[in-house]
């Protein structure tokens, strides 16, 4: 079995595995090697930013997971869509930069997890970002890899969705990721110079002409190897599958698991880390018993309010018109990197409270340019306009467990929609507020009939309304819940160490206690660079305990 060693293998190219690999091969005295079970990222559907389109309805770089069949949404089983490439979901997704409100971050510290304060945090968003909309200020930063800006074509229609959400009484807030999260504010994207700037292409694609950096496609990682007694356990590489064979990476350092909030437990099972009653019920030797692998499972859920109209010029859709548009943009998009493809669909965002708590939104507003019925799967004539209504911090707790030990079968993910009831009742109220504001006056000359008509003042119409049409909005965390080794579904400390072994990280979505106030790829990339500073300073981070000498050292650390 061929073999080869580097300091650190980093297992999955996604948000923040892309993050940490090029962070860590800055130092060209160390060698790293990133693993990726996807393709490179070469695809015009993927820098072209409509291209997401075509690669939802044919499951392209995508590795087109399914729920376990969820009794909250009548039975149905959801679709999980999640980047199998080079870039991982920021390759797939709708490149909305979305940061989360700051108590997201103040609540994580709170449970104990030192370092990860809003305060803590602030330094690594600015330190990640190339900002085009707003320059560097307080909040925001420039000079860093991940490219923001706003769209270079947008509809005509998300200045009516504004100035419909004012009529409502629901203030514009020029920068919902900066002092301020309420409000509605046209879309900052992860784009740049009218293409997609996913983590791959602002990490990884600059410096893949580093000596030390060695990044290994279609390599599906098949465990974990550790070596030594079960009290002192470390791990020392990767088993993973290419071209028919199994090979193996070795880690003098450390082995980093990037595979997101699905991957990353799944391949922990797989090696023989998690809750033993599962491992053992797969035939799989318990290496490490720990109960919370897999648990602690929570995602956005999200609705759609459709629309038609017949504004062709201002949406997506299936007409001779629109298809005529369409063909003219392709060639627009070609030579001017301008018009209809640079659209990332997802428009406009707005974040309001269904409680009235303006300092905490708990729903998510996203203007769609075009109909958006099954996750783009369900194909309608005509055109149309999408408003989906996501509920923030759902209170249901789903899990991620193993469908058998062969690596390459899926997991059975189970995020157990609408499990809790308030979810449900905070969602009818979202709803509602969203029928309002897709009835206001400034929407008249773009609002046509619904696609699937609900009544706003009928609670009873709205919760089936839901069950038969809510699912995800591809934002799955919390399966290697980072806590204190007291908390019993805890997977990695503060450091994202994992509990009880050495020489094993976790970098990914799956850390978050909690579940963000908005979308997480841009807290995921935060992830990456603050794992990224504490494997390269960690002298800093283990000793010093104050919040303000915290935010000080790492500005200091990431300055050197």
């Amino acid at each position: 079995m061929p073999q080869q060693e580097f300091d650190y293998v980093i297992v999955g190219g996604g948000s923040a595995g892309c993050v940490v690999a090029s962070r860590l091969s800055e130092d060209p005295n160390v060698s790293v090697c990133l693993l990726e079970a996807g393709p490179t990222d070469n695809s015009v559907l993927i820098h072209c930013p409509l291209g997401m389109g075509v690669m939802a309805q044919t499951g392209q770089a995508n590795w087109s997971y399914e729920t376990t069949p969820q009794p909250g949404l009548n039975g149905r089983k959801g679709y999980q869509p999640r980047g199998k490439v080079m870039g991982g979901s920021s390759s797939i997704n709708a490149m909305v930069y979305t940061r989360g409100n700051r108590k997201d971050y103040d609540g994580w510290a709170a449970l104990n997890n030192p370092g990860w304060s809003y305060a803590d945090v602030l330094p690594l968003f600015k330190k990640a970002e190339n900002n085009e909309c707003f320059g560097a200020t307080e909040y925001r930063g420039t000079g860093g890899p991940l490219n923001v800006a706003y769209l270079r074509s947008p509809s005509p229609v998300n200045d009516a969705f504004i100035a419909a959400c004012n009529e409502k009484g629901i203030p514009t807030n020029p920068d919902y990721n900066g002092a301020v999260q309420y409000g509605v504010s046209k879309g900052q994207t992860t784009q740049i110079n009218g293409e997609r700037c996913s983590a791959a292409k602002a990490y990884i694609t600059p410096h893949l002409g580093r000596p030390n950096l060695t990044v290994i496609t279609d390599a599906h990682a098949s465990r974990v190897l550790l070596e030594g007694q079960r009290e002192n356990q470390r791990a020392v590489g990767v088993e993973y599958l290419k071209d028919k064979q199994s090979l193996q990476v070795r880690a003098k350092r450390e082995v980093i698991l990037s595979g997101g909030a699905y991957g990353s437990p799944q391949l922990l099972m797989l090696s023989g880390i998690g809750p033993a009653a599962e491992l053992q019920k797969h035939g799989i030797a318990v290496q490490h018993a720990l109960p919370g692998v897999g648990q602690n499972l929570q995602d956005h859920i999200t609705t759609c309010l459709i629309y038609r109209t017949h504004r062709v010029d201002a949406s997506f859709g299936f007409s001779l018109r629109g298809g005529w548009a369409i063909l003219k943009s392709i060639f627009e998009w070609r030579n001017k990197r301008t018009g209809m493809l640079t659209s990332c669909i997802s428009e406009t965002q707005g974040f309001i409270s269904t409680e009235g708590n303006n300092d905490y939104p708990d729903t998510q507003l996203a203007m769609c340019v075009g109909i958006i019925d099954d996750h783009a799967r369900k194909q309608h004539l005509g055109h149309g306009f999408t408003l989906h209504v996501t509920l923030m911090r759902p209170k249901s707790r789903g899990s991620v467990t193993l469908a058998s030990a062969k690596p390459t079968d899926a997991p059975l993910i189970d995020p157990a929609f609408l499990q809790d009831p308030d979810d449900m009742a905070r969602l009818v109220k979202g709803t509602q507020l969203g029928l309002d504001i897709m009835d206001a006056p400034a929407l008249n000359a773009y609002r046509g009939k619904m696609l699937y008509p609900v009544e706003r003042n009928n609670p009873q119409q709205i919760e089936q309304f839901l069950r038969k049409n809510s699912d995800t909005e591809y934002h799955p965390v919390g399966t290697c819940k980072m806590g204190p080794a007291s908390d019993p579904l805890a997977v990695v400390d503060a450091e994202l160490r994992v509990h009880g072994l050495q020489g094993l990280r976790v970098v990914d979505a799956s850390i978050m206690p909690n579940l963000v106030t908005g979308n997480t790829n841009a807290p995921t990339i935060m992830i990456g660079e603050k794992a990224a500073t504490l494997i390269k300073n960690p002298v800093v981070h283990s000793t010093v305990s104050q919040p303000a000498q915290r935010a000080s050292a790492l500005a200091d650390s990431m300055a050197a």
